[in-house]
């Protein structure tokens, strides 16, 4: 049975690689397919500098994997059931937005 304090972890990680717009639209590329690095940068239009550190950051966070395909490394989601949770987070993310329950939400700038 897991500890309060690796949940926090474990959901302060997966925040973590949240933070990030790019690392978002990476996680979003490798829910579709796994991806070679040079195919990744293409389709983000990003250098592949820049995407070989937020991959390495995905790494860290325990969200994505680096598996050998012959000479190259091609990148997918450490489990597939971070897919599911992506669209499953941003579905609820888009369903809080839709209903504002907060009738004061403008007002405070809270929900």
């Amino acid at each position: 049975m897991l500890t309060v304090a690796p949940e926090v972890e474990v959901l302060a990680r997966f925040g973590r690689a949240l933070a990030d717009p790019i690392r978002c639209r990476i996680l979003l590329a490798l829910r579709k397919a796994p991806a070679h690095p040079a195919d990744l940068a293409e389709e983000l239009g990003i250098s592949r500098t820049r995407l070989s550190n937020h991959l390495a950051c995905l790494r860290d966070c325990g969200l994505a994997v680096a598996v050998p395909d012959g000479r190259r490394t091609r990148y997918e989601l450490a489990d597939e059931r971070l897919g599911h949770a992506l669209d499953e987070l941003r579905a609820a993310v888009v369903a809080v937005e839709t209903d504002r329950t907060c009738v004061d939400a403008d007002e405070k700038g809270c929900c």
